[in-house]
């Protein structure tokens, strides 16, 4: 998995391996014109099939329904595999989104990426 930011538009997504999973480090913002990068990088990380994988949200500025979309499927996709994605950091707008939607209930949400990889079932 490439460790080097691909940059489109106004999101930057970036991924490394850890030891139970893959993070995805986000900045910038995600809407339906720059999903791209996350779209790919989401695909590539469930492919891996990895225990978890964490999506760190401390540098999203703006999710759309877009954004949200992917990463509802991608938990499907996830946990059909027998893995989950968590969510780490998210900005105060981007809380906001999730607890109108709704999506705070169906997402695991930490504080930081350092208390998920901490621990191996991120509890």
């Amino acid at each position: 998995m490439d460790a080097h930011p691909t940059e489109t538009g106004e999101l930057t997504v970036s991924a490394r391996p850890w030891v139970y999973g893959i993070v995805l480090t986000l900045e910038g913002e995600l809407d339906h014109d720059s999903a791209g990068p996350l779209r790919e990088a989401l695909d590539e990380a469930l492919r891996q099939s990895p225990e978890q994988l964490v999506v760190d949200c401390s540098g999203l500025a703006f999710c759309d329904s877009t954004g949200l979309n992917l990463l509802l499927r991608a938990r499907l996709t996830a946990e059909a595999a027998g893995g989950r994605i968590v969510l780490t950091g998210p900005s105060p707008i981007v809380a906001r989104m999730l607890e109108i939607t709704g999506a705070q209930d169906v997402f695991q949400v930490f504080a930081t990426v350092e208390q998920v990889t901490a621990a191996p079932d991120g509890d």
